[in-house]
């Protein structure tokens, strides 16, 4: 019996790294999209030890004809569409690159593989910033889209080209509305590692404050290890469909600070700066997803607790920065 193959777009990213990690463990044969002109390394990759196993393609979700080639020579049976600019505080500086990356780039990935082996199976990662200005206390698949920010637009986008697809092609394409998901292989640009590298930096003399934006935002933080699961389960499944991805629990960012502050001994009020600088222009104040849909048709739900999360990433920082 040969090896099953998949195709990962953003694989050099959280999410790509830990579903190459999973696929590996799952003995599949794991290729990804390399678009050259990124910033982002390997790094994620060889700390988990997995950067020899992968194989890479130059290639980029704004150009079809390399997704194509991609897609051929990777004789992929499994598409993930995880790559984006995924930053939403970026989105509002470079509005057009986010939705040519993270909009058009799925409409390029869709078309690749329904050009190529319109049989694979195909996941689009889906945001729960297409929610924003929440319509429902907590959103689940019903719940109608109010995005407040460029990311959030351009994930739509992605998010209804998965749909047209699946019903104008056929095609095996599910989306997973995922929350926010976090890791000690988040960049440093995202809240939850921006808390847990200055917690580190603190504690070991390195930096004396931590400033930040709305610290009364609410977010509904998993761990992306187990968020991965539900990505390949997904495709697991005889028939596509969308599902949100979540822990039903939701916490403000000022608790999210107490918690990795505490868990060192410090005190967050004798370092933790509001600066209006971090405020975005428009704001989504709560979001809280219902995993019930994932539950009971996947079978999945998340592991880890957000208090186990974010002492995971005190410790990787802590590791990092020689402590």
């Amino acid at each position: 019996m040969s090896m099953k193959s998949a195709l990962i777009t953003g694989i050099t990213g959280q999410d790509g790294a830990y579903l190459s990690r999973l696929l590996l463990q799952k003995g599949y044969e794991v290729h990804g999209v390399l678009p050259r002109r990124s910033t982002d390394t390997l790094w994620r990759l060889h700390e988990l030890g997995i950067a020899g196993d992968v194989r890479l393609h130059d290639g980029d979700l704004t150009d079809l004809s390399s997704m194509i080639r991609a897609v051929e020579a990777s004789r992929a049976v499994e598409v993930y569409n995880l790559g984006a600019q995924s930053f939403v505080g970026s989105s509002w500086q470079q509005p057009l690159l986010t939705v040519n990356v993270a909009g058009v780039g799925a409409l390029n990935a869709l078309e690749a593989v329904r050009i190529v082996n319109p049989q694979a199976r195909f996941y689009q990662a889906s945001s729960s910033e297409m929610f924003g200005l929440i319509q429902a206390q907590m959103q689940d698949e019903r719940t109608p889209f109010y995005p407040r920010s460029p990311y959030g637009l351009a994930k739509l986008m992605a998010h209804w080209a998965t749909v047209n697809y699946r019903e104008s092609f056929g095609l095996h394409a599910s989306s997973g509305i995922l929350f926010n998901h976090e890791s000690p292989l988040r960049g440093i640009e995202f809240v939850t590692r921006k808390v847990t590298d200055a917690v580190a930096r603190i504690k070991l003399g390195q930096a004396r404050e931590l400033r930040l934006g709305n610290i009364d935002a609410r977010r509904d933080w998993g761990y992306a290890g187990d968020y991965v699961e539900a990505m390949w389960l997904m495709l697991q499944q005889p028939e596509a469909d969308d599902y949100v991805v979540a822990t039903g629990r939701t916490t403000t960012v000022r608790d999210m600070c107490r918690i990795a502050f505490g868990y060192v001994g410090l005190s967050m009020d004798h370092h933790l700066v509001v600066d209006p600088a971090f405020f975005r222009p428009a704001e989504v104040d709560v979001l809280l997803g219902n995993p019930a849909k994932a539950r009971a048709k996947l079978g999945w739900a998340p592991k880890t607790s957000l208090e186990r999360l974010i002492t995971m990433m005190v410790d990787a920082d802590l590791r990092r920065l020689g402590g």
